[in-house]
């Protein structure tokens, strides 16, 4: 029998349902879940994923108030009335080092 060890964590209840409805559709079991988790903190040296604040920016127009997305525009205006105009490129390289994508 392999060597193993058990693992106790208390969690709230409502998430523990809803993450093993998921891992029951995907034929993985909580067990299986951990180990896996346990794996790539191992590999990677750390956790398997990014942990930050939220951006305390609005992500999308449809988050903004009218306010908001005035100010932001308004901004955009004055940039290029400045002659601050950046490639695609730019914008992409920009947008992937501040939010990851």
């Amino acid at each position: 029998m392999a060597n193993t060890s058990a693992v106790y964590a208390r969690i709230d209840t409502n998430l523990k349902d809803s993450a093993e409805e998921i891992l029951s559709q995907l034929g993985i079991s909580p067990s299986s879940a951990i180990q896996m988790l346990y794996s790539q903190i191992v590999l990677k040296k750390g956790m398997p994923f990014d942990l930050r604040l939220p951006s305390s920016k609005p992500l999308a127009v449809g988050a903004m108030t009218g306010e908001q997305l005035d100010a932001e525009l308004r901004k955009g205006v004055d940039s290029i009335k400045a002659g601050r105009v950046y490639s695609a490129d730019e914008v992409d390289e920009a947008l992937a080092k501040e939010f990851g994508i």
